[in-house]
């Protein structure tokens, strides 16, 4: 079953930095979706090397049990049921950018109940609750296909639990429902507010709109990128779950003999509480200049 440790295995024996695809009729980029996230689709599923569209389609097909869509989380789930990931694909042209999360709040976890998933999602594969959520950051250059920067993270590595991001929901919305002798709208908004004024002809919309720092500045206190290497890649996995993968062995025997593969130990910051520290495996990977 392809997993994260998979993905960087490919990421290392095929590196590439162009988000574009040729096929094997004529060069082209590919048209199909967002090229950050065929390029990671390429990089979880082995289809690095694949330039025939159909026989893609069937690696993909095999791999993947969702592809989202740019509305609802998340944008790819690896089979697997609740041991096959979700995957959020975010695209940033600096190193110190946010991330534009919209109407979904940051997410340690993927579960079937969320409000936020559709039902295609939700029937993607049967009996699944939760599963785990890998949020994939990649820096591109403005107006070219110049990947310069790639991170893997756990969101239960990066965010906190949903209880907190709920909290803010709730109070949000009920500061708005207690407002007197206003009339409000069934929604899946914070609040919708029909006849505002004295004409009733006008609503008020109230809607949450999120952002997290990228992995970078988050982590910026176990890993720095090269600053001059045309590209770098950085993971981070906290212990217990890097050591549930079958295929770690194969990771180490790969940075034995390529000296620009490194895995560390480090000490991460735990989300719902910074007091206390996760241990934790650093994956860095660079291309040099």
């Amino acid at each position: 079953m392809n997993n994260i440790i998979s993905a960087i295995i490919n990421l290392v024996e095929n590196p590439r930095t162009e988000l574009i695809r040729l096929g094997n009729s004529h060069n082209r980029a590919n048209s199909m979706g967002e090229p950050l996230e065929e390029y990671v689709k390429d990089i979880f599923s082995g289809s690095m090397d694949e330039t025939d569209d159909q026989i893609r389609n069937v690696i993909i097909s095999n791999t993947f049990s969702y592809l989202g869509n740019k509305n609802n989380p998340p944008d790819i789930m690896l089979r697997g049921g609740n041991n096959g990931a979700a995957i959020e694909v975010k695209k940033i042209e600096t190193l110190g950018a946010s991330l534009a999360l919209n109407s979904s709040y940051p997410k340690n976890k993927l579960y079937a109940d969320s409000t936020l998933i559709l039902p295609s999602c939700r029937q993607a594969e049967e009996g699944w609750s939760e599963r785990d959520m890998i949020y994939v950051v990649g820096v591109v250059k403005k107006n070219t296909t110049k990947l310069t920067n790639l991170s893997f993270v756990y969101g239960e590595d990066y965010c906190a639990d949903k209880i907190v991001y709920e909290r803010i929901l709730s109070s949000v919305k009920s500061g708005i429902e207690s407002i007197g002798n206003i009339e409000l709208e069934e929604t899946n908004e914070l609040a919708h507010v029909n006849r505002v004024d004295p004409l009733g002809i006008t609503y008020f919309r109230a809607r949450g709109m999120w952002g997290i720092k990228n992995p970078l500045p988050t982590f910026d206190y176990v890993y720095t990128p090269k600053t001059n290497a045309l590209f770098n890649f950085m993971c981070i996995i906290n212990d217990e779950k890097f050591n549930e993968f079958d295929n770690v062995s194969e990771l180490f025997d790969l940075a034995s003999h390529n000296n620009k593969l490194e895995i560390s130990d480090v000490r991460i910051k735990d989300p719902n509480n910074p007091a206390n520290l996760k241990t934790a495996k650093l994956i860095t990977f660079y291309i040099g200049a």
